[in-house]
Parts: C-alpha cells; structure tokens; sequence
C-alpha cells in the first residue's frame, strides 16, 4: 500500500513537473514586438536567420530562449553631458532621442550586441549621440554655431539617423536641448538689451519730430489765418463790427461814439 502511494506521489510530482515545463515553454510575442529564438547551446549559438512574429512561440527553455523586442517608437530622455566646439568653448547637450527598431532587423540587433533593447538604448546608442554631437561641434567655431544653428542641428540629425538606419533602427526624430556656454548667453542677452534699446530710443525720437512736425503745421496754419484775417480787414467792415457790437448807450463821460470813425 505505501508502494502504490509512493508510485501515485511519484507520478503525480512528474505530471506537475511537466506541466509546469510544458506552460514554461511557451510565450505570447505581444502586438508592438517582435520575438527573436536564441539558442543557447551548439555550435550555431545566437539568433535563427528567421523573425518571430507577434503571437505565442514555442521553444525549449533548456536550450533556448525568446527575447522581445518592442518595435513601436520609443523616445528617450538622455543625461545631459557637455562638448567642446572648435575655438574650445564648452557647450551643454540635453539631447532626446525618438526611434523605433525596424521591421525584421530584431535578430541582426540582437546577434551584433547581445543585449536588449533598453540596455542598447542607454549604452550603445547613448555612446552614438555622443560621438555625433562631438564630431559635428568640432567642425563649428562658436560664432558659426550660433549664427547656424539650423545647419548645425540638421546636419546631425542627418548623420545620427544614417548611422542608426546602418545599425537596424529608424531614427523618428531628435533634439538637440544645446545650452550656450554663460559667457555666450550674456553676450547674447546684452546684445538684445542694446537693440532693444536701440529701437526705443529710435521710436521715441520719431514721436518727438511727429509732434514737432504738429507744432510747426499747426503754426504755419495759425500764421496763414491771421494773414488772412488782416487781409479781409477794411474801413467799412471795422465800422460795421463796431456797430454791431455797440450797445447804443452813450458815455456819461467822455466823447460820444462816432459812427462813420476814420479808421485810416
């Protein structure tokens, strides 16, 4: 009787192991990733010439395995790291990177580097940013930097996306984050304060000869109207003014109002 319990635990312990084996040697290559069969022992050890596609993949997990690698856009955030331009000055890059690894290259990814996809991220392709920047500064003085500075950003996002194409990625977009040395941006703040200033003064002198140019137009209009006005001065009109504004009351001294007065 102990016999045939010892047999049922036995067999029992073997179903469960195989069970367990037969659950562990499957797994579900989710949409967005790409699955990739390594062989761990052998002499053909690596990547299988084939891709995986998204769905459940079987394999021996004694000696295989299966890695994913996700092939929608991934944008990474780097650490901040400093570069010297050609004239020694020392610039800030903040770069962020936006890729995506393309189609089918998983296993050529994988059998170069040996790691996955984060680790690539933050080392390899870290290290690649890195060296574009520093090649593409030393080309640059920091007067050309800064008055070319769509130039400068284009022509590195144009070489950092052929590089990264060559290693089995696809660069979707990338951005610079450059901080000019604080020396350049006080230059660059006082330079702008002195414009700024430049084109205040240049306005307030334009309102000074516009209300000058006023003062002198209405002046001309005043002196034209008197000239006028004397013009159409003469002895019956002075004599009708002076009537219509007499009153009719004579003094109670002095001489009485003379109607026809010679104005000459």
């Amino acid at each position: 009787m102990n016999r045939r319990l010892f047999y049922a635990i036995a067999a029992l312990g073997v179903f469960i192991f195989i069970l367990i084996s037969f659950n562990s040697c499957n797994e579900r290559i989710d949409a967005g990733y790409e699955g990739i069969l390594v062989k761990l022992y052998g002499s053909d050890k690596g990547v299988q010439d084939v891709s995986l596609v998204t769905g459940r993949v079987w394999y021996n997990p004694f000696t295989e395995n299966v890695y994913e690698f996700p092939t929608y856009v991934q944008t990474i955030n780097y650490t901040a790291f400093t570069v010297n331009a050609k004239d020694g000055s020392v610039f800030t890059v903040d770069p962020t990177l936006s890729f995506k690894v393309r189609d089918g290259q998983s296993p050529v990814i994988f059998k170069k580097y040996r790691k996955d996809i984060r680790e690539i991220t933050e080392t390899t392709l870290f290290n690649y940013i890195k060296d574009a920047f520093r090649i593409e500064f030393n080309k640059y003085s920091t007067d050309s930097i800064i008055s070319n500075r769509e130039k400068f950003e284009n022509s590195i996002q144009t070489n950092m996306g052929q590089l990264l194409k060559k290693e089995g990625f696809i660069l979707e977009q990338m951005t610079s984050g450059i901080q000019y040395p604080e020396t350049i941006t006080e230059a660059i703040n006082a330079k702008n304060a002195a414009v700024q200033q430049a084109m205040r003064v240049e306005n307030e002198l334009k309102v000074s000869q516009a209300q000058a140019r006023k003062l002198i137009v209405q002046a001309e209009a005043e002196a034209k109207a008197n000239e006028l006005r004397k013009q159409s001065l003469n002895p019956l009109l002075i004599q009708q003014q002076f009537i219509e504004k007499w009153d009719g009351k004579t003094p109670i001294y002095g001489n009485a109002p003379a109607f026809f007065k010679n104005v000459q």
